[in-house]
This record gives C-alpha cells, structure tokens and sequence, in this order.
C-alpha cells in the first residue's frame, strides 16, 4: 500500500542512504547489525523463516542523534554474522502511526509472517496543557502481514488507548505475540504499560538525587508515583483482542516497563522486561536505564508469581532485547547495543561519521543449574574462525579487530586487557565492596576509547571462565558460561587483547567475516 507521504518518505531515505555510500565507515561493525546511516535502537519483528534469519530494528536514517522520524529498517541473514541491508520496511505514513513505527514483534505461521508494532502519535497541542504521559499521545497497536518478508499488506489497527485499562497513562507498547496451546486463546501478546497510582514510593518522592530528579525531569514529576506493569492479551484469530492479566510486581518496581518478552526455556517461564525508574542503593552505580528478566511462577494467564530481578547485561551499552526461537529450537536473544541516555557517555566518533549504534551480537540462551539464565554468542561465530592463538596461564596477540577469546579453568586471579584501554578484572571483596567482576576504562575522559564511559561491576563469588568477543568498536564479555554479561562500544586508537589468568587456558580466535 502507498500514499504521498510513503512516497516523499522514501525517497527521503534514500537519499540520506545514497550520500552514506560516499562515506568511509572508520567506525564501522563487521558482525553486528547496523544501520546503513543515521540512528539505529531496538530490535523488532526477529524470526527465522526457510532458514534465513530476518531482523527488524528502530531507524532514524535523517539524524545519527536520533531525532528524525523512526521507521523499521530490515537486514536478513543465513548465519547471524553476516547481514545484508534490505531497506526500510515499514514507514510512519498512516494517520495511526505518523510519529513512528515504535518496537514490536513477528509472528511466523500458516505461511506468513504477522508484524506487530506500537503507531506513535503525539497530538497537536499549541496551548502547552499535554504532558504526553497522561495526555495528548494515541499509542495503537498495528498489525502488517507478510507472505515473502518484502512486500507488505495494508496496516490494521488494533488497538487504541480506549482498548485499554482506564487507569494507564498514554504508554502502552512494545507488543510482543506469540502462539500457544491454553484455554485463554491460540495467540498471547503482552505490552509494556505505565499504570497511574495515587500512592507511590514515598522514599523516591522525596529524594533529591540527580538521578532521581533527571528521571522527573525526563519523565513528568510524578513518575515515581507510577507503577510499572505487563499488559497480557489473548486472541484466536490475531484480530480481536481481549484483555487476560496484568502483571507487575507486589511493590513499585519502576514506573513504566517497556519493550517485554515472554518465553519458556526448559522448565523456567521467563518474563524479560525495561524497569524505567529504578534507583537507589545498587542501581545508582549502573545504566540509567536497564533491562532484565523475572522467572514467573504459576500461570501467566491467572495466578503467578515473580522471582528475583535479573540484569541481562551490566556493561555500558544494553537495552531493549527481544528474543526469538530459531527453527532448530534454540532461545535467541537480540539486544540494541546502546540505551536512552542522558549524555554522561556517547558514541561521538560514529555520530561524526553520520551514524549511531548496532545491535548486540545473537545470544544462545540455556538455563544454568541455580535457574540463572545463560548467554552465550550463538554458535555459528564458531563457523568464523580463521585462526587460533593458545597459551597456559597468559596470552597477549595483537592487531585483529574481530575476535573470540576464551578463558577456561580460570582458578583465583584473572585480568584482561582489552585494545589498550578497557581493563577486565576479577577483584577480591575489600571494605564495604564484595568480591566482583569489573570492566574499567583506563583513561575515563570523555576523549578516552570509551567516550566518557567509566566503570561497571556486579558481585560474583568466583570466576570460572571468561569469553570476550570483540568487533571494530564493540566488546561483550561473558562470565561464568554467560550468567553475567557486560557490553560496550569502544573506540580504541590500536587493537590487541592481553590476558593473565594464573593456570587457565587461553584460545584467542581470530574471526574472518
């Protein structure tokens, strides 16, 4: 279907695409998925369909700082390694939808492939009265269907704010849908929501910290009156939706909860969600923005419980994850690597070059024996490797940009360098801090690789093993078989890993990509 607008819009893309073909990419990934210019954030619509993987994301091609329209840019792959741009999928061109094609998810069955997004829209409001939280902001879920995953149907509007709670703000979004075999319905869709309360958590209300008082700046005064929650449908025809469960925590946990996933893996039920709000105690040393996971209890469609917070990734540059089930029966998740921030660290060598963030690369996720769930690189990095380094102990090797280095039978002492400036370390507990592993950047000026990024640690009581996969200007590293995860952007001036890690094996594989 097109119109004008899709038209002019189109062609608007194409442009900004055109002239980044002239551009020298010194910034650019080999592995992760990127933008082809301007901005890129979360993933949407991920599925693997006849064996060729397809990945949907946030774009904003007009601006690297992500002020331009958001639309849905689509790159497929055969091996989670190499991608191939297939343009925009889906613009912001129908009255329910103009002020972007925000994040959703994909659906494949009976031979087609469903599409699921929340259509942004902000009212016109010239006399200052709409705060756009409880006011003056349409949040519709639209449905696109697909039958080759490159033309697309006409949009179907679902859902409005009418169709849900009363009690909500104008946040709704984020659909996530998938099928399942119960009495509430064929098909189940949560979406992440902002609930209205009259009571909230009085501490907070009274903090001062600048934390706290950029979250009210950012997100109204009262947002730590607010409670975040999992909005739960069902449907049996993809159509119709019926309001099922709403699911939240017994306290304030965050007042508002985006971009949510639910999937089981194993015998655990893992509801994956976007806590925005969090502070105080532990959360003041980490992101401003965080993504994590409950194990739920019980049954999503009536009675449950949730378990303990889970931080996905505990490095700088995380958010947003979305996760799928490829055709051989692994659990992928898909994460944007980057966050809303408020400007402490950034991506300034990129966004000089005319564009901003990738995506994370794919993670296998099993569950470990303590009900931890586990991230590893999806194996077909395996498939990448050209060549091997191994040595007892220590290893240093230098001058590869894309690599896979592991760390086994790591027994007491462990510290890696990573291109110079980013320091990995396990520390012992000293003073009031537990024993914990850290990922610190030498030079923490905002001029430095790590463009103002600092530290980041989470406790842990020992270290087992360590993988650092590293890109052109990224570097994820996973501890403990991927029960702890850290992810940052990195712009180093030389490449190079060192490690010394007393009687552990180390193998440093380079990547041919």
């Amino acid at each position: 279907m097109s119109n004008s607008l899709t038209r002019d819009l189109l062609r608007l893309v194409e442009d900004c695409e055109l002239n980044a073909k002239s551009v020298s990419y010194r910034w650019a990934q080999q592995f992760h998925l990127m933008p082809p210019c301007g901005w890129l954030n979360d993933p949407n619509g991920l599925h693997q369909r006849d064996g060729v993987f397809h990945a949907f994301y946030q774009y904003g091609p007009t601006d690297a700082e992500g002020n331009g329209s958001k639309m849905w840019g689509h790159a497929t792959s055969r091996d989670l390694m190499k991608w191939e741009d297939l343009g925009v999928a889906l613009l912001p061109d129908e009255s329910f939808d103009c002020h972007g094609v925000y994040s959703g998810s994909a659906l494949v069955h009976d031979g087609m492939v469903s599409l699921f997004y929340t259509g942004n829209v902000k009212l016109p409001c010239g006399d200052g009265s709409c705060d756009y939280i409880y006011n003056g902001r349409e949040a519709n879920t639209i449905l696109v269907n697909t039958a080759d995953d490159s033309s697309f149907g006409a949009k179907q509007l679902l859902m409005t704010n009418d169709d849900y709670p009363n009690d909500l703000s104008c946040h709704v979004r984020d659909p996530k849908v998938w099928s399942v075999d119960a009495p509430c319905g064929r098909y189940l869709m949560v979406q992440g929501a902002r609930r209205s309360v009259d009571t909230g958590n009085e501490r907070l209300q009274g903090d001062t910290s600048s934390r706290v008082e950029l979250f009210k700046r950012l997100h109204g005064a009262n947002c730590f009156s607010d409670q975040g929650e999992v909005l739960l449908f069902a449907s049996n025809n993809l159509v119709d939706w019926t309001l099922q469960n709403r699911i939240t925590t017994t306290h304030q946990f965050g007042f508002m909860w985006e971009c949510p996933d639910y999937f089981e893996l194993s015998d655990v039920s893992v509801l994956s969600v976007c806590p925005q709000g969090l502070a105080g105690a532990d959360w003041d040393r980490r992101n401003l923005y965080h993504s994590g996971y409950f194990t739920l209890d019980g049954d999503i469609c009536s009675e449950y419980e949730l378990g303990e917070f889970h931080v996905w990734d505990a490095g700088f540059d995380f958010y947003a994850p979305q996760t799928f089930r490829s055709e051989d029966g692994r659990r992928i998740l898909i994460g944007w690597m980057g966050l809303p921030s408020d400007g402490s660290y950034g991506n300034d060598p990129t966004v000089a070059e005319g564009w901003q963030h990738c995506l994370t690369v794919p993670r296998e996720l099993s569950v470990g024996a303590d009900g931890v769930v586990l991230q590893q690189p999806a194996r077909e990095i395996e498939h990448h490797y050209a060549s091997a380094h191994v040595g007892e102990g220590s290893l240093e090797v230098a001058g590869d940009t894309c690599f896979d280095v592991r760390v086994d039978d790591v027994d007491g002492a462990f510290a890696a360098t990573v291109d110079g400036e980013l320091l990995l370390s396990y520390l012992p507990a000293e003073g009031e801090l537990p024993a914990r592993f850290e990922m610190r950047f030498a030079d923490e000026s905002r001029a430095s690789a790590g463009c103002g990024r600092t530290v980041r640690w989470e406790p842990v009581d020992e270290v087992r093993n360590v993988r650092i996969v590293g890109d052109v200007s990224s570097v994820e590293v996973f501890v403990n078989d991927g029960a702890l995860v850290f992810s940052t952007r990195i712009y180093p001036e030389a490449y190079g890993v060192s490690v010394d890690a007393a009687g552990a094996k180390v193998t440093y594989h380079v990547l041919n990509i």
